[in-house]
Parts: C-alpha cells; sequence; structure tokens
C-alpha cells in the first residue's frame, strides 16, 4: 500500500455522500451559535475591549457532551490564568531586552510544549494554552509594560466569560450528558467484545477478528477519556468515574485474554467443545442485549457455572493426544476471560443504576498512559525553534501585524505537537483559517460598515457561524470548521462601529497566513516527525518493559500493565496507517508482547508466592533471565530464537504432571504462551 500524504487523505464532498446531519448535530450547532452570540452581546455591554474572545472561547471549548465543554473549560481557564501570569512576569522582567524577551517567551512555549507531550486531553490542552497566552498577551505588551496588567486583566475575563456561558448552556439547554455517554458506550463496548470472543471461539477469520480487536482497543482506550468528563459534571457522578474504570480495566483484560485464546484455535478441543459451544450461546445473547433494560444475573449465575465447569477440567483425563500443558493454557485462559467478562457486567450494570460504590468493594485496576519524554522532548524544540524564529523577525522589523503571526506559530507548533500527525493537524487548521479570509472581509469589510448597530452584527455573525458549528459537531470537518470559526471572528475584529479598512484587513490577513505556512514549514524541516521512528520507539518500549518485568523485583499490577500497553498500541495506530501494511507484523506483535508480559507477570507471581517447587521455580527463574537477555538484543538472532522457543517446550513438559497443582499447570501454560508468542513474531522479537 503506498503511504498516503497528509494533501491526499481528505474528506470527499462529493453529493453522493452527503446526508441530512443528525438531530444532535442541530442542537449542538444552534446551542453553539447562540450561547456564542450570548457571550459576544454581554462582552458588548461590559465594555471590553476585544469582545471577539468571549465569543471565540465558546467555539474553542464547545464540545457535543457537557462534561467534555466543562473539562476544556476548566483547563482553558487555567492555562489562561497561567500564561497570563507568565506573560506579565516576563515583560515585568525584561523590560526593553529584547533578547531576553525572545529568550524567555521561546523557553516558556517550549515548557509548555514539553508538559502537553506528556499528559493527554483536556489536561494537555491547558499545559498549550498556558504556553501560547503568553505569546498572545505578552507580544502586544513588549515595549509598553504599563499596558501588560491592562491585557492580561481584559483577556481572562473575555476568556471567563465564554468559558462560563458555554458550562452553563451544555449543562442545562437540551444537554447530551457524558454518564450517559458513559453508559452506551461502554455497553456497546461489552456488545463487541462479546461479539469478539463469540468469533474466537466460533472459529471466525482471523482477519475479521483482527480487525475487530483493533477497534476494540480504540474504543476502550476512548472509554477511559470519558470518564474524566463524567466525574465534572456533578459531584454526585464522582462514582461513575470509579465504577467506569473498574468496568474499563477488566474490559482491556477480557480482550488480552481471548485473544491469547485464539493462539490455541488451532489445537484439539474435542473434550471441551460442549463447554466452549454453551459459552458462545451466551455471548451471543450478550451481544444483542438491551443494555437500557438488561438484568445481568442470569448471565452472571451461567459465568459462575462455567468457570466452575472449565475448573474442574484441569484434573479430567485427557484425550491420548492432547498435550496437559496445552490443555492447562486453554483452561486457564477461558476462566480469565469468563472472571473479566462477569466483572464488566458487573461493573456495567453499577453504573447504569448508579449503585452505590461503597469503600472496598472492588480493587480498583490501574489505568496508566504513556509517556514519550523524547517525542515530547523534540516537540518543545520544535515549538521553541519556530517561536524564536517569528519572534525575532518581529522584533527587528516592528512590523505590527507580525505579531499575528507570531501568536499563529505559537499556536500551531505547540497546540499540534501533540497530534498523531502534526502536519495534516497543521493543514487543516491553516486550510479552516484560509476559507475564513473572505467571508470575514464579505462581512466585515462590505456589509457591516453599510450596516450599523449590533443587531445587524449579531445576525450575520450568526448566519456565517451556525453552518460552521455544524460541521464543528461532525467529526470529518472539525478540525476545518473549528478553525473558520476561530479565525473568522479574529479577522472580523467586531467592533463598534465598523468601519472599512481593506488596506490593514489583507495585511492582518497576510501576516497570520503567513504565519501558518511558517509553522507547516517548521513541522515538515524542523525535526520532523516520521512514522517509522515513532514504530520503533514504541517497539524499543514494548521490549524493555518485558525485560523489566522478567527481572526486577517489584511487579507492577497486570492492570497496570497492561492500560499502559494498550495506550501505547493506541497511539501506534496512526503511525502505521501511513507505514502501510509493513507495519502489521508490529501491530500483530505488539498485541503478542501484550499476553507475553501478563503470562510473565503470572510467573513472577507464582514465584513471589512460592507456589512452584523448588527445582521448578529455580529453572522458571533462570528461564525469565535468559528471556530477558534475548528481548536486550537488538539484532535479530535466529538460532538464540529458536533455542529459546524450545527450552520453553522443554521446561513446560518437565514441570507437567499428572498430579501436578493448579500453580504448575497455569505456569506450564503460560511457558508455552511465551513460546508461541515468540514462534508467531520473530520479527518482533
Amino acid at each position: 500500500m503506498p503511504r498516503p500524504s497528509f494533501l491526499s487523505a481528505r474528506p470527499s464532498f462529493s453529493l453522493p455522500h452527503l446526508a441530512m446531519p443528525p438531530r444532535a448535530d442541530w442542537i449542538f450547532a444552534f446551542r453553539t451559535t447562540v450561547v456564542g452570540l450570548l457571550a459576544l452581546a454581554i462582552a458588548y455591554a461590559l465594555g471590553l475591549e476585544q469582545p471577539q474572545w468571549a465569543m471565540m472561547t465558546v467555539y474553542i471549548v464547545s464540545q457535543p457532551v457537557a462534561g467534555m465543554v466543562l473539562a476544556k473549560g476548566l483547563f482553558r481557564l487555567a492555562g489562561t490564568l497561567i500564561g497570563a501570569l507568565a506573560s506579565v512576569a516576563m515583560v515585568k522582567l525584561t523590560g526593553s531586552e529584547h533578547l531576553f524577551f525572545l529568550g524567555l517567551l521561546a523557553a516558556w512555549i517550549g515548557l509548555c510544549t514539553f508538559v502537553a507531550s506528556t499528559l493527554r486531553n483536556p489536561e494537555a490542552y491547558g499545559a498549550v494554552l498556558a504556553g501560547y497566552t503568553a505569546a498572545i498577551i505578552g507580544l502586544p505588551a513588549f515595549d509598553n509594560p504599563h499596558l501588560v496588567n491592562e491585557l492580561a486583566i481584559a483577556r481572562c475575563i473575555e476568556i471567563m466569560l465564554g468559558i462560563v456561558c458555554a458550562g452553563l448552556a451544555s449543562r442545562f439547554l437540551l444537554p447530551q450528558l457524558a454518564r450517559d455517554v458513559l453508559v452506551e458506550r461502554a455497553g456497546a463496548s461489552l456488545r463487541d467484545i462479546a461479539r469478539y470472543g463469540a468469533g474466537a471461539i466460533g472459529g471466525t477469520a482471523k482477519a475479521e477478528l483482527d480487525a475487530r480487536y483493533q477497534r476494540l482497543i480504540v474504543d476502550i482506550e476512548a472509554l477511559a477519556g470519558m470518564r474524566a468528563y463524567a466525574r465534572l459534571e456533578a459531584p454526585s457522578l464522582v462514582t461513575h468515574g470509579r465504577m467506569a474504570r473498574h468496568t474499563i480495566g477488566h474490559m482491556l483484560s477480557a480482550i488480552s485474554a481471548v485473544h491469547t485464546l485464539l493462539a490455541h484455535a488451532s489445537a484439539p478441543d474435542s473434550s471441551w467443545r460442549p463447554l466452549l459451544n454453551r459459552i458462545k450461546t451466551m455471548l451471543d445473547g450478550i451481544a444483542q442485549g438491551d443494555w437500557l433494560t438488561q438484568d445481568v444475573r442470569p448471565w452472571l449465575r451461567q459465568i459462575e457455572e462455567f468457570c466452575r465447569e472449565a475448573e474442574a477440567m484441569r484434573g479430567a483425563p485427557l484425550q491420548p493426544h492432547e498435550d496437559r500443558a496445552a490443555a492447562a493454557a486453554r483452561i486457564t485462559l477461558l476462566i480469565e476471560f469468563l472472571t473479566a467478562i462477569r466483572q464488566v457486567l458487573e461493573g456495567l450494570a453499577a453504573l447504569r443504576l448508579r449503585a452505590p460504590d461503597p469503600p472496598g468493594q472492588w480493587k480498583l485496576p490501574a489505568l496508566t498512559i504513556d509517556r514519550d519524554y523524547e517525542v515530547a522532548a523534540v516537540n518543545a524544540i520544535r515549538a521553541a525553534i519556530a517561536t524564536t524564529i517569528v519572534t525575532a523577525y518581529w522584533i527587528a522589523t516592528r512590523w505590527a501585524d507580525l505579531a499575528g503571526a507570531a501568536v499563529m506559530v505559537a499556536v500551531m507548533s505547540s497546540l499540534f505537537a501533540t497530534m498523531p500527525n502534526p502536519l495534516r493537524s497543521a493543514w487543516d487548521f491553516l486550510k479552516g483559517t484560509a476559507y475564513s479570509v473572505p467571508f470575514a472581509f464579505l462581512v466585515g469589510q462590505l456589509m457591516l460598515p453599510h450596516l450599523p448597530g449590533l443587531p445587524w452584527l449579531l445576525a450575520l455573525i450568526g448566519l456565517v457561524l451556525l453552518p460552521a458549528a455544524l460541521g464543528m459537531a461532525n467529526p470529518r470537518f472539525t478540525p476545518i470548521a473549528t478553525a473558520f470559526a476561530i479565525n473568522f471572528l479574529l479577522f472580523l475584529n467586531p467592533r463598534q462601529p465598523m468601519v472599512a479598512e481593506p488596506w490593514l484587513f489583507l495585511n492582518a490577513a497576510i501576516a497570520v497566513l503567513g504565519g501558518g505556512l511558517l509553522s507547516l514549514a517548521v513541522f515538515a524541516v524542523v525535526l520532523p516527525r516520521r512514522p517509522q521512528s515513532v514504530v520503533e520507539r514504541v517497539v524499543e518500549a514494548f521490549r524493555a518493559d518485558l525485560t523489566r518485568l522478567c527481572l526486577h523485583e517489584r511487579l507492577p499490577k497486570p492492570s497496570a500493565f497492561e492500560s499502559l500497553a494498550y495506550d501505547r498500541i493506541n497511539q501506534l495506530m496512526a503511525p502505521l496507517e501511513r507505514v502501510g501494511s509493513k507495519g502489521q507484523y508490529v501491530l500483530d506483535g505488539s498485541l503478542a508482547a501484550v499476553t507475553m508480559g501478563l503470562e510473565i507477570l503470572r510467573l513472577r507471581r507464582f514465584l513471589r508466592e512460592g507456589q512452584i517447587e523448588p527445582d521448578h521455580a529455580a529453572a522458571v527463574s533462570e528461564m525469565l533471565v535468559r528471556l530477558a537477555r534475548l528481548l536486550a538484543i537488538r539484532i535479530p538472532h535466529a538460532k538464540l530464537l529458536r533455542d529459546m522457543i524450545g527450552s520453553l517446550r522443554e521446561l513446560a513438559a518437565e514441570i507437567v504432571k499428572e498430579t501436578s497443582p493448579n500453580a504448575h499447570l497455569q505456569a506450564a501454560a503460560s511457558l508455552r504462551v511465551i513460546a508461541l508468542a515468540l514462534e508467531d513474531h520473530p520479527l518482533y522479537f
């Protein structure tokens, strides 16, 4: 597959694909536009210097879900306040020292970009905003330090006004609550997990199952963000955050178990096929369940029964052709999958019914995210360089409108640095900015000078921005539509009375678009993000994690390892699409690395708890050391890999006996699963 460019993957505008937007999109568009106009009118009534910032803030923080608006608004406010304080400090500290001011501003934006690159939305958004707010306030006040306090206070008031208006409207005006979205999406994810499990048991084609698995990873990772939004809607919903965390953690465990179980699909299973068929029937029922009314207790009873039957099969006589270690592996994984499904059912029922969450009822799983400090440092350096270039040119030429270009560069180089494809995101933003120029010129330079008065101003702005808000509700057009709305207001610069100043307008537009082009050039030239390098870093991170699991005394929670691993895999999706089919082995290997890590943790837990006989425990410990040495080798070595696979299989066969305790059976199963992962993915490990 040829590698797509950031220009080729644009949305299609052909008529056959157009459809009437759904009701929810219309509600979002009307609410955003009306509230934005209200914020603008209030800003005029209060006599604020730049009233358009109040309406711009409404469009910036508006989201379809109330909790998302509150989260984005909260962190925008925090970022604005921090950035305003930083700008005041820089202007006061540097005075007329141009180079000192330039260095401080570039360093501050670089620092904020670094912090944002190690966080997730909306926290990352707040960190980015703290960076470029300093440029928005500090650049106009440069050489005029007596104005900096006034500018900082005015900007904070305007933004707070927009945040308050947007937050109140999203919560009380036809709201779509994050709690409801969370329950709906969690139920949909459970149905998808059930379909995936039923397909794995029923023999669905591997390609289809792999596609389902990848979609599940993306959907479940998105749930982790939604749970944070639910907690912000009301204090009473904090409990839902804990319930959602419980449910999400066990969803990840469920898909891990069933994905590993797929590796044993070709093994003889005549003795347990009747049990699998009954489990598949139950999963089909779960996949078709109505989660608004469904009673989960019958399924919980069935799962308990299935787990007892599977447990009893550990000591049951095997068929002559069956391998005891392989059978133990299948049974262990099946029980883990069923247990995770039961815990997901319990968590989802409690979430849906708003059940109380007594302290200690659940041991909450650890949910962690990947923090790539190398990428964060690159993003910080790039943002600092871009800011330095444009600000130095502005200081040298004193071209007044170049301040707008400097702000654009600061915004784009920091805001889009954290995106999976910064160049594509910056290009979409620049396109939306360019589209807004003729509309702002038509309304601000040709119409409003001849139609004085606030009613005409509000009517014409609403007429232009209502379609933009409708586009913001559609994920296909959100980046371009948002950039259009923000920059339309920026170029319009509404005030009373409106005066036609076409040359000043075009001068400002050229400066801003030039800043956008400079940002694109910086992303393309200065330490560009190469998909292959991102993929290689993630692979190395997986190998390093597996090595630590083999050797380090301190063991993380399995849920912590799972969530970190799936967060990395979720980040791999975008760069792997850009490298094409060559990246498929990386995705498959990363998924196998999750399985291998969980089995290593199981072995380490058995060793720590003394559940394996001393002789076998020493052999398992030595095997883990050998595995760590193999993973530490950066150059593939076929003979070492073959020897490792053979040793793992031999040790598994050695510790399994007819009278072996469950721990020995499970340890043998883990060794076999690790061997299978190495055998199936030699290029990765």
